[in-house]
This record gives structure tokens, sequence and C-alpha cells, in this order.
């Protein structure tokens, strides 16, 4: 995974996990419920997408 792309996941990852805490804190279960979610299948994504990146390189090379 290029650096650029990893800093985009790990800005928006901490931004989504702020919000979960930010939902929290002004008594919002169920939009912190929500965002745990979204934060949940977006730092997987990206797992994946590493995962997908790191196999696409290692048979081209």
């Amino acid at each position: 995974m290029s650096k650029p792309l990893a800093l985009l996941f790990a800005c928006v990852g901490i931004l989504l996990l702020s919000a979960i805490s930010l939902f929290m804190s002004l008594k919002m279960p169920w939009l912190a419920l929500l965002s745990s979610l979204v934060a949940l299948g977006f730092i997987g994504y990206g797992f994946v997408l590493k995962a997908k990146l790191r196999r696409k390189n290692n048979n081209g090379s």
C-alpha cells in the first residue's frame, strides 16, 4: 500500500473513531453504533485492500 493511501486510511479511521466518542458524549447511542459499524467496515476494508495489493505485488515480481 502506498504511503499516501495508508495515510488516507489512517486519517479517515481516526475521524470515524473520534465521531464515535463524540456521539457517545452527546448521548446519541444510535449514531455511535452506526459510526462504530462504519468505522469497523472502513478499517476492515483497509486491511483487505492492503492484503490484495501485497498479493498483487508478490505475484508480479
